[in-house]
């Protein structure tokens, strides 16, 4: 019963305690062998999370590998978590080879989604993650409804900000009823944080801390790389410079390298070294998209 209860405990206050001691939680709780099947599936799904969300990818990784193989109830999520992890490595072949088979309960037009506007295809992200939307809504999800839309509103921003105004707006409208316990902190809040930065001079070190101490690094990623199309979009090459080395810092881990990759795309910058990134396009094309995106940007005016 206490290996149980500390399960449920971690399960519960996953989203207000560091990652960290949510595995050391659900450690706990699986190192009594006390647990039966459906609930250790459950403890190593969400460990697994919270390793990817500590960059722990290799741990992430293999928490995520046992529940997919156990063929459990969580085992679709598992594979999702494990294309999304390839995706976090900058694998996209991997990734989008594993979308046609996790269908709704895979969240495959989330997933697809990612993949999209990971490579600057913003019209196609923006197609699935509407998609996603509306799947979610056919199936009662408030929760992932939210999620696609937060994702439509980052997709639409670096394309086309005054409708971003709008898919923002939307996202803070569905959010707003979501059960903090249940769900992560609110993206929305971070996209629009991210926004209000561009108009700061130093924007980074409220919502990067309150990320840190969370156990959330890759939150403090988005904000960079916002800041990194602004820069671009602006021609200020010291603070892209900047940003670009703050990008570098934060991917040392080999996860979201590929950001680093699509900043020095935006501003038209060769890569210092060979990347890691697998592209599903050449990468020729995503430095072309990427530099397409900021020059629409330019055009515009914005």
């Amino acid at each position: 019963m206490d290996a149980l209860a500390e399960l449920l405990t971690a399960i519960t206050r996953r989203q207000h305690e560091h990652r960290r001691r949510t595995v050391d939680r659900l450690t706990e709780a699986l190192d009594t062998g006390l647990l039966s099947a459906e609930m250790t599936e459950l403890s190593l799904y969400y460990r697994a999370k919270a390793y990817k969300d500590l960059d722990q990818g290799a741990a992430a990784r293999a928490g995520m590998r046992q529940v997919a193989d156990a063929g459990g109830r969580l085992a679709l999520k598992g594979r999702r978590g494990l294309a999304n992890l390839a995706r976090l490595a900058g694998d996209f072949p991997t990734t989008l080879a594993a979308v046609p088979a996790l269908g709704w309960k895979g969240r495959h037009h989330r997933v697809l989604g990612d993949i999209l506007w990971s490579h600057a295809d913003t019209a196609a992200a923006v197609a699935a993650f509407e998609a996603g939307r509306s799947e979610a809504e056919q199936h009662g999800a408030a929760g992932e409804r939210a999620m696609m839309q937060v994702r439509l509103a980052l997709a639409v921003s670096f394309a086309d900000p005054d409708r971003a105004d709008d898919e923002l707006a939307l996202a803070h409208q569905l959010l707003e009823g979501l059960d903090q316990r249940s769900h992560p902190p609110r993206p929305g809040r971070r996209l629009d944080q991210g926004r209000r930065n561009r108009r700061r001079r130093h924007p980074r070190s409220e919502p990067a801390n309150r990320h840190r101490c969370r156990g959330l690094p890759f939150l403090h990623r988005f904000v960079e790389l916002a800041l990194a199309f602004h820069h671009a979009v602006r021609g200020e090459e010291q603070d892209q410079a900047a940003t670009i080395g703050r990008l570098h810092a934060l991917t040392t881990t080999g996860d979201f390298a590929y950001f680093t990759d699509i900043a020095h795309y935006m501003a038209g910058l060769p890569l210092p070294e060979t990347s890691t990134t697998r592209w599903t396009k050449s990468e020729a094309g995503v430095r072309s998209a990427w530099r397409r995106a900021r020059q629409e940007h330019l055009l515009a005016g914005n």
